[in-house]
């Protein structure tokens, strides 16, 4: 706003001082009505303003866009995520385990996360770690991350979505490589197993305690989406 503030200041005293009455330098043109120089500045200033401000929304959307995929030389680890009544779920297809109400990631690690909704619109949220995005039934969306360093991250959601949406918290731990391996081994086949049946009862409304899954029936998400969209399934339930 300087770009438009400053010059009208500094033209409003220097017309003052020009054109005072003791000037008589300063022509008096009572019949002037057009001025294309001046025209030119007037309308040049809050068009490089307009410019300037659409340049950088344009350049800062582009690089914030949840879907782009952040530059690592780490491989990503895949995360599905699904919002629940009233609940977070956390599913590593690739590791065959998932987790409720807690997050474990290697630090230094782009995550690309695939998120959706087991019942209303929520919204996915880690402020430490970047923009919020909303979850819907029957639609995926993606979100790329990255914990720079250990430590732990707090996440909930900032959509209302009934009596227990203040309860809909999670922790982010970030460890180093070798401690998510540790992790990893030691949540396979330690907890209940995740397939359909166990997910409409973890589905159901209510709150739940951090745990972990130590088996995921295959494309159990890809099933939740396509059961949320009011669809026929497109592949067999797992």
């Amino acid at each position: 706003m300087l770009v438009v503030v400053v010059p009208v200041i500094l033209l409003t005293l220097g017309f003052a001082w020009w054109y005072r009455a003791s000037n008589s330098r300063a022509a008096y043109e009572p019949g002037w009505v057009y001025s294309g120089q001046i025209e030119m500045v007037i309308w040049a200033i809050p068009a490089m303003v307009v410019i300037l401000l659409a340049g950088v929304g344009w350049t800062g959307s582009h690089q914030l866009d949840p879907a782009q995929k952040l530059a690592s030389e780490a491989k990503p680890l895949r995360i599905q995520g699904v919002s629940l009544d009233w609940k977070w779920l956390f599913i590593y297809p690739d590791q065959g385990i998932a987790t409720v109400n807690q997050l474990v990631i290697p630090a230094g690690t782009p995550i690309e996360f695939l998120l959706s909704s087991g019942s209303v619109m929520d919204a996915f949220f880690v402020p430490q770690l970047g923009s919020q995005i909303y979850t819907m039934p029957g639609m995926s969306v993606r979100l790329n991350l990255m914990a720079q360093s250990a430590g732990e991250y707090p996440g909930f959601s900032s959509q209302f979505s009934g009596d227990g949406f203040s309860d809909m918290r999670f922790m982010v731990h970030a460890l180093s490589a070798a401690q998510f391996s540790g992790w990893l081994e030691r949540s396979r086949g330690s907890g209940a197993a995740l397939d359909t049946g166990s997910f409409a009862g973890l589905a159901a409304p209510g709150t739940a305690p951090a745990g972990v899954y130590g088996s995921v029936a295959p494309h159990l998400y890809e099933w939740i989406v396509d059961t949320t969209a009011g669809l026929p399934a497109q592949r067999e339930a797992p």
